[in-house]
């Protein structure tokens, strides 16, 4: 995509007749929300780099900032390929323990020597917890976040088997931080908020660690956990736009205005299909011969990104129990509207 005019400072909105898309269907996006999907607050879609159509409900306006919950992995994720590209980290096979020198792991504990970065950016490493059954509420008690994880690593199951963990984005936070001497959060205000025109996100520290602290509406920033590392699994906030921004950066390839931010090669690694439909901490999914890659958080957050159509829906959303799939939405009410 070469254009002119990127949306580093201030996004284009076009008429989406003209970016082909029909907008009789679009206008029945936000009955379909009211009367399916109550807890959206703000939806963005862009095509073609242009936002093709933007809705703020519930009283949200576009400057308003929301808790995009795991969403805040996939950031992660393009933050461990830019440090690999500027050499704070050497690559996705190194050992996890490598980073954690001061960390003295049981000489029998062969399992937790074995795991590297890559294991925890596909969730592929085991953990004493059934799927799916994550205890994050007793994370959230410890004093050192880090080392409980690390006690947790490689307990239980076999390196490859697909399980789902928070904590293990945390690790992936921490050592950012081990590796560039900056917060997850100071790193990517300085090489990936910043280049491309998202708002800076402040410093957050939490004084209590309960649950509506964590994950409420009051979240503002990034939260940091008892040690300042930046929240790994969850706790960015973000607004619609900028959400969409960080979804054309990766439809792009990871370039942004002619200036590379992550590299071609890690975008590609971290979307490319494999039979657990998850990349590095992007979601997968192929249907209907339409392949999509998602940023996706609890409450039904998602950066939605369908490079074969030029694609990117963001969606944010109040946090409820077990919401709608996103999916289901645009399936039914975006993809129909875009016409090739």
């Amino acid at each position: 995509m070469k254009r002119n005019d990127w949306p580093t400072t201030e996004w284009q909105a076009a008429d989406p007749a003209t970016l082909r898309m029909d907008t009789e269907k679009l206008s029945e996006l936000v009955p379909a929300i009211q009367a399916e999907y109550s807890n959206i607050s703000s939806i963005v879609i862009a095509r073609n780099g242009y936002i093709a159509y933007e809705t703020y409900l519930k009283g949200y306006s576009p400057d308003d900032t929301h808790h995009v919950a795991s969403v805040t992995k996939s950031i992660l994720s393009a933050l461990i390929g830019i440090a690999i590209d500027a050499g704070f980290i050497q690559h996705v096979d190194q050992k996890v323990l490598d980073f954690f020198p001061d960390y003295v792991p049981d000489a029998a504990d062969r399992q937790k020597q074995e795991i590297t970065l890559r294991h925890l950016l596909t969730m592929t490493a085991p953990y004493p917890f059934p799927d799916w059954q994550e205890p994050l509420d007793q994370m959230c008690m410890q004093p050192d976040w880090v080392k409980y994880t690390l006690d947790m690593l490689g307990q239980n199951g076999t390196i490859g088997a697909f399980k789902y963990s928070t904590a293990g984005a945390h690790l992936l936070s921490a050592i950012i931080t081990r590796t560039t001497g900056q917060s997850a959060r100071a790193f990517a205000n300085e090489r990936l908020f910043r280049p491309i025109g998202m708002k800076e996100i402040p410093d957050y520290e939490m004084k209590t660690f309960g649950f509506e602290e964590l994950f409420g509406k009051h979240v503002k920033g990034w939260v940091e956990d008892p040690s300042r590392n930046s929240t790994g699994g969850w706790g960015l906030t973000l607004t619609p736009r900028d959400m969409a921004r960080f979804g054309l950066l990766y439809l792009n390839g990871g370039t942004w205005d002619d200036q590379p931010i992550v590299s071609k090669t890690w975008v590609d690694e971290s979307t490319a299909m494999n039979p657990n439909h998850y990349g590095y901490l992007w979601w997968l999914r192929e249907e209907d011969g339409v392949f999509a890659y998602s940023a996706m958080g609890d409450g039904g957050n998602v950066i939605c990104c369908i490079p074969g159509k030029d694609l990117v829906v963001a969606i944010a959303s109040e946090f409820i129990m077990n919401p709608r799939d996103r999916w289901t939405l645009i399936k039914e009410r975006i993809l129909p509207a875009v016409r090739d």
